[in-house]
């Protein structure tokens, strides 16, 4: 999963995908080319080109399609420089209401 500010891009890599083959195809989805993005590991260190993410403890036993791990983008502005690292948190979803709360999971009401 790769996050950048509010947008969140879902990609499929193996442990040898190097951080540029990654940068590669989010330009195929962004439009941006590889030395105007800087990826960033879950400890928010820049990550190597020609480093593999294994590299950086993603990996197939770590990073699942039902718990992917993240990875952070920034991208080059239009003065050259990097922008902050910037990850938008999830908003929460509201509590369930009382009368939702009182169903069994299948959608039954519960008998009293």
């Amino acid at each position: 999963m790769v996050r950048r500010k509010k947008l969140t891009i879902f990609t499929d890599a193996k442990d040898t995908t190097t951080v540029l083959e990654l940068k590669k195809i989010i330009e195929g989805i962004l439009k941006v080319p590889p030395q105007n993005q800087q990826l960033y590991n879950k400890d928010n260190t820049i990550m190597e080109d020609g480093r593999m993410l294994q590299d950086y403890g993603l990996t197939s036993s770590i990073a699942k399609a039902q718990s992917p791990a993240t990875v952070g983008l920034a991208v080059k502005d239009d003065n050259g420089a990097f922008e902050p690292l910037e990850l938008t948190q999830y908003s929460a979803p509201p509590d369930l209401p009382d009368v939702m709360k009182s169903q069994e999971s299948n959608g039954q009401e519960q008998q009293s």
